[in-house]
């Protein structure tokens, strides 16, 4: 009869009949050796898996990136600050540039530094000198630094208190940007003193090639550089004070009894 129901025994025949006929349902797993299963991406046609591992590879190698160029940055930002920090503090430039200076060798022997103050004149501006020995005399010795500071870029400071008192030698005054300099060229101590020149221990230079032995040759170098704003040399005079706008301040009166007595009341 058509549309009538297949009766329950002709359908069990027709599934025990068919059974190894019909698909299984897809889970959409594949199994693999040793029961590792691997999900399957219809999408892409290849195991996730794989998918997944490449991506951890990726992050992994973002995060080592992220890492190094972080590194750089406070390498960057904070070491290298930290190291030019120390070298400026440790080292003053000045004596670099008069290291620089173009003197001849004869002319710049024994070099001694002293500092003291701050180079950011905090409190107190830095005070720089320097002491050389010379194996020639005043005028020479002279010579050849005002020739090197000339050639650095230093030019003559006519200033008043340049030396402040009548000295031996050569002095003159030098100045720069925010500098100013003293030079100082004047003759060894066992010029005038023989004992005291036998006596410095090789502070006066020693005698040069063919001179009678004995002798005293040679001269003493100083330099002193301060900041230009620590100079009072170039601060010129103080202006005067006008009486008018400052007035004056009268003279306390003390007295034995700062309250005198009052008045009796009349009665």
């Amino acid at each position: 009869m058509p549309g009538a129901l297949p009766a329950p025994e002709d359908v069990s025949a027709l599934l025990e009949s068919g059974a190894g006929g019909l698909d299984e349902p897809s889970t959409g797993r594949t199994v693999g050796d040793e029961d590792q299963v691997v999900e399957s991406d219809p999408d892409a046609g290849r195991p996730v898996g794989l998918r997944s591992e490449l991506r951890h590879k990726l992050r992994s190698q973002d995060r080592v990136k992220l890492a190094a160029l972080i590194s750089a940055i406070v390498v960057v930002l904070g070491v290298l600050p930290a190291i030019l920090f120390l070298r400026t503090t440790s080292s003053d430039p000045m004596f670099s540039t008069l290291d620089s200076l173009a003197v001849p060798k004869w002319a710049a022997g024994a070099p001694a530094d002293t500092v003291s103050g701050s180079r950011w004149c905090v409190i107190e501006c830095r005070f720089r000198e320097r002491d050389l020995t010379s194996q020639k005399g005043t005028n020479e010795t002279a010579a050849a630094y005002q020739s090197a500071l000339l050639g650095s870029g230093w030019s003559r400071w006519q200033v008043a208190q340049c030396p402040d008192g009548p000295v031996d030698g050569k002095y003159t005054c030098w100045q720069r940007d925010e500098f100013t300099m003293d030079l100082w060229v004047r003759p060894p101590p066992c010029a005038s003193n023989p004992a005291q020149g036998a006596a410095a221990g090789g502070v006066a230079a020693s005698p040069s090639a063919g001179a009678p032995t004995g002798t005293c040759t040679g001269s003493i170098v100083s330099i002193k550089v301060r900041n230009r704003i620590d100079d009072e040399r170039g601060r010129g005079p103080e202006p005067s004070k006008d009486a008018k706008l400052t007035g004056e301040t009268p003279d306390p009166a003390f007295t034995d009894n700062p309250f005198p007595s009052t008045p009796a009341a009349p009665s």
